[in-house]
């Protein structure tokens, strides 16, 4: 018999738990695939100045894809608590 038939497992828990395992192989992509574009940038580019007119390429791929990694960061560790709108919906309550 699994532990999963011996108690229910908390369902509130369980999609915290699944969010933060998504951003953890979701981040071990990002850092591979980046290492892997600024390797062939720094490889294929001679030129390996940094001027504002002259950025790499790599540099839109790390910046885009970063900024939707921050947004799964805040979700599974930062705003993840389910009861956020039943806690809203109480305050709300409270002000009647």
């Amino acid at each position: 018999m699994s532990t999963e038939q011996q108690s229910p497992r908390d369902e509130a828990l369980w999609k915290v738990a699944k969010k933060r395992v998504n951003f953890r192989r979701t981040f071990f992509s990002y850092i591979l695939i980046n290492i892997f574009l600024w390797t062939i940038w720094f490889f294929t580019d001679n030129d390996h100045q940094f001027t504002m007119h002259n950025l790499p390429w790599p540099v839109w791929v790390t910046l885009g894809w970063g900024i939707g990694i921050a947004f799964q960061f805040s979700d599974a560790y930062l705003f993840s608590r389910s009861d956020a709108a039943e806690r809203e919906y109480q305050k709300l309550k409270n002000k009647q």
